[in-house]
């Protein structure tokens, strides 16, 4: 895996707590803000069908604006596809590869997760 999510200014640190467990939906997303002493990073946290957890930075590599900027519906019903609000790029869930339209040809940042003690926290 890419460790790009790290060159982010305020990229957490690992084992920063990002969300419980609990919290997260059977199958959807929630877009969080991390708070840090180096800033906020905004993260992108996806339960797939198969229970699979994945985050990305929640920002386009198009023009870096959060993917959720103009709405929270940017999981596609199947959750296997995820679109930018903006400009209708599409990624894949499961990767973060560029699927369809502006995001063709590149992809999300992915940020490594691992659970801990009920809690999905930054891996390394």
């Amino acid at each position: 895996m890419s460790q790009a999510w790290q060159q982010y200014r305020s990229a957490p640190a690992p084992g920063t707590r990002v969300v419980e467990v609990d919290a997260l939906p059977t199958q959807g997303h929630l877009g969080l803000m991390l708070e840090g002493e180096r800033g906020r990073f905004p993260l992108l946290v996806v339960r797939l069908g198969d229970g699979a957890v994945r985050a990305y930075v929640n920002a386009c590599p198009h023009q870096f604006l959060p993917l959720d900027q103009r709405g929270k519906r940017i999981l596609s019903e199947d959750g296997e596809q995820l679109r930018c609000t903006n400009h209708d790029a599409a990624f894949s869930a499961r990767t973060g590869e560029g699927t369809g339209g502006l995001g063709l040809g590149c992809a999300l940042d992915r940020v490594p997760l691992r659970e801990e003690g009920g809690w999905l926290v930054i891996g390394d």
